[in-house]
């Protein structure tokens, strides 16, 4: 497990004690109106039981997920999740709204598909993205993610069923 150190921000593998910080960062209903899988309002038993499946998951190489620290404190997450050796992984990212606007979104993603595709021998790494996600698709586009298409009622939202776009970043 990788971790990575820039001038803005660290990333890093999570640990146990990471709950309090994801449970507070994560907690903003502007977070959960474009993510499928985290809940609002977020609890801090939520951010405990992602910690619980996703630290076997990240050691046995089905998941990389990857802590995004400033100030030593988690300010959000970049991972790859189905991953398929050598051949393909999906991206997914999260980041507290006081650092939206600050490139850090960018850069983090950039440096796991970086990762992905030197040291995971990644051929293809894609990323769903809610129609309405203006802000994730610049940060997918600024890294040389190309549109492939749009999957209609592709997913299932709050009860209803959504369409989403399909980036994908192939090497």
């Amino acid at each position: 497990m990788p971790t990575i150190k820039t001038k803005k921000f660290t990333l890093r593998p999570y640990k146990l004690t990471d709950a309090e910080a994801i449970a507070k960062n994560i907690n903003n209903r502007k977070i959960y109106r474009y993510t499928l899988s985290i809940p609002y309002p977020y609890a801090l038993s939520d951010a405990r039981s992602f910690l619980k499946r996703n630290l076997p998951a990240n050691k046995k190489g089905e998941k990389l997920s990857l802590a995004i620290v400033i100030n030593r404190e988690i300010v959000g997450c970049v991972s790859f999740e189905n991953i398929e050796k050598n051949h393909k992984a999906e991206l997914g990212y999260w980041l507290a709204e006081p650092y939206w606007g600050r490139g850090i979104a960018s850069q983090a993603v950039k440096l796991i598909t970086d990762y992905g595709f030197n040291k995971l021998k990644l051929r293809r790494i894609y990323a769903c993205v809610f129609i309405k996600n203006l802000a994730s698709q610049r940060v997918l586009i600024k890294n040389g993610f190309k549109k492939e298409g749009l999957q209609k009622k592709n997913v299932i939202k709050d009860g209803k069923f959504m369409d989403d776009i399909v980036f994908a970043k192939v090497r």
